[in-house]
């Protein structure tokens, strides 16, 4: 069965404009190679409740929950305290990581980096990058942070724990349809074939398509054929190439 996850990007730069998300693509990358189908992305600012509330919501929908951001030494990291109340647990510090951070800042070492050892009682540590403290999970939650180029590291910290041997395959159809010429059979490929997404995706300004068409799923053989039906049924005049 097809696993679902979930994004909650935390922070009120984010929601500001001040800073782009670029973790989401990141993220989303990684889980459609693993054959995990990223189902909802929600954002909320750097408030307890409401990072309590919304992990609620969707740790409790999806099989797997990722957030990022809000997990540094400021006053407005709160995140570990959301995490906290998402799960009814206080908040207690790790011996271990607070050693880290001592040996990593050394006589710069302040408290308000040691609120970086913080984490729910009874969460899971995983460490085996350069990425400088180790990731928190807490049962079917991966606490990141925001900056994408740690994110990444512990992403692909990640990486083989969550791999279950499924991927999704994809083929791609470009034409020089509008969309609506093919709106139809579009939908009755989806209906044959409901365990393949399919995409559509107008290019205003390529110089050799217009409609790029995918199909995604974790059947080879439905995607294949899935985009077979739309080659069959397409004027060959309006096909452009396939990969």
């Amino acid at each position: 069965m097809r696993r679902t996850a979930a994004a909650l990007i935390i922070g009120n730069e984010i929601l500001s404009g001040k800073i782009a998300d670029t973790n989401t693509t990141l993220l989303a990358r990684l889980l459609f190679d693993l054959g995990i189908e990223l189902r909802r992305v929600v954002v909320c600012p750097d408030e307890v409740d409401t990072i309590g509330k919304d992990l609620s919501d969707l740790r409790s929908t999806h099989d797997l929950v990722f957030t990022s951001g809000g997990v540094g030494p400021t006053h407005d990291d709160v995140t570990i305290d959301g995490v906290a109340e998402s799960f009814g647990r206080p908040v207690v510090r790790s011996v271990a990581v607070e050693k880290m951070i001592r040996k990593y800042y050394g006589d710069r070492a302040t408290e308000a980096h040691f609120r970086m050892a913080n984490m729910p009682e009874g969460a899971e540590m995983i460490r085996s990058s350069d990425a400088p403290w180790p990731t928190v999970v807490i049962e079917n939650v991966f606490v990141l942070p925001g900056v994408p180029e740690i994110f990444e590291l512990k992403l692909t910290d990640l990486r083989k724990r969550l791999d279950e041997g499924y991927g999704f395959h994809s083929q791609a159809v470009y034409t020089l349809c509008d969309e609506g010429e093919i709106a139809g059979l579009l939908e009755r490929i989806a209906e044959i074939f409901p365990g393949v997404m399919v995409g559509s995706y107008i290019k205003w300004q390529a110089e050799d398509y217009r409609t790029k068409l995918t199909f995604d799923g974790t059947d080879r053989e439905a995607v294949a054929r899935a985009a077979d039906m739309l080659v069959d049924e397409l004027d060959a005049k309006l096909f452009v190439r396939r990969d």
